[in-house]
């Protein structure tokens, strides 16, 4: 757990350094629900900014809020996100990781890695995710809408 620590900072670092000029600006509003296995029902809301990397490839960062139904406990999400839009066929996949704070169960910092596929519209998206949020996998749906 000690790693995580430099971890967040780096993430942040990150982010600053990810905000784009605005012709590029792409901003991501998503709500997901996952099953946390052995363990509890997640819910959360991010807000992501991302930038193109090259071709349809972009990066970028999430941050948000949720809520994890076993103990009513609350925590903030945090991901580096790489991700493809394969425009011609309107599918996506997208590679997350970085640390998300749990509040309320004795370690606060969680490691969080995730792979992501789905369906992309012009702005809105459904899709699922696979991960893992320690000590356990995860798999989700997730809404989102690109501004």
């Amino acid at each position: 757990m000690k790693l995580l620590r430099p971890c967040l900072g780096a993430l942040l670092a990150a982010g600053l350094f990810l905000v784009p000029t605005k012709s590029e600006a792409a901003v991501r509003v998503g709500l997901g629900a996952d099953y946390w296995i052995d363990d509890s029902a997640v819910f959360n809301f991010t807000l992501g900014v991302e930038t193109p990397l090259a071709g349809p490839l972009s990066v970028g960062a999430r941050f948000g809020a949720m809520l994890i139904t076993e103990g009513n406990d609350i925590g903030v999400p945090l991901d580096l996100v790489l991700r493809a839009n394969l425009a011609k066929s309107g599918v996506y996949i997208e590679g997350m990781v970085g640390p998300w704070l749990v509040f309320g169960r004795g370690d606060t910092f969680r490691a969080h890695a995730a792979f992501g596929f789905g369906l992309q519209g012009k702005a809105a998206s459904i899709g699922l995710e696979v991960g893992y949020l320690e000590p356990n996998p995860t798999i989700g749906l997730r809404l989102g809408y690109k501004f």
